[in-house]
């Protein structure tokens, strides 16, 4: 058993100060896939993750334990509830700086190996819910939507998997 005060949540400005590479998590609802994607955040090198309202909390207690306690270690923080998202989120994003990229299987996304995305400066790069994916506004409004190329009739990762190879690829140059 366990009692603790929840700390204070800097400010999107704070975690993306410096930045170069964070996550954005839109609507991911499982705990499990929260604490592993905070766990490959941290060990990839991300510089911070934010997350969307209708994210499930990273300090519940199977995200904490998934994680590995990185959720202590990594710099991240809540998107305002005032700021829509993803209209005014990723507003905020471009006005600190980032390319934002829709993690999202369509037709007319680019591979993850793309040139172009490791030449970015600074990117933003944002995973959805389990089963449904992004919504259509956030994909529309991002400046690429990406893929990971499946194999052997796979449709798509977990979005945990798709994670940790997104922030492999698109590390820091």
């Amino acid at each position: 058993l366990c009692a603790m005060g929840r700390p204070v949540l800097p400010r999107v400005e704070k975690v993306c100060a410096g930045a170069r590479r964070i996550a954005v998590l839109e609507g991911i609802v499982d705990a499990t896939n929260v604490g592993a994607i905070f766990r490959s955040a941290a060990a990839l090198d991300l510089d911070g993750v934010l997350v969307t309202p209708t994210c499930c909390d990273p300090l519940h207690r199977r995200a904490v334990r998934v994680s590995m306690g990185t959720v202590f270690q990594i710099p991240w923080t809540y998107f305002h509830k005032k700021v829509s998202w993803p209209e005014a989120g990723m507003e905020q994003l471009r006005s600190l700086g980032f390319k934002t990229v829709a993690m999202a299987l369509r037709n007319d996304s680019i591979s993850i190996d793309a040139p172009a995305l490791q030449a970015e400066e600074k990117l933003a790069i944002i995973l959805g819910a389990e089963g449904d994916g992004l919504v259509d506004a956030t994909i529309t409004g991002c400046d690429y939507t990406v893929k990971i190329p499946m194999y052997h009739g796979v449709d798509s990762l977990n979005v945990a998997a798709a994670s940790a190879v997104a922030f492999w690829q698109l590390r820091k140059g």
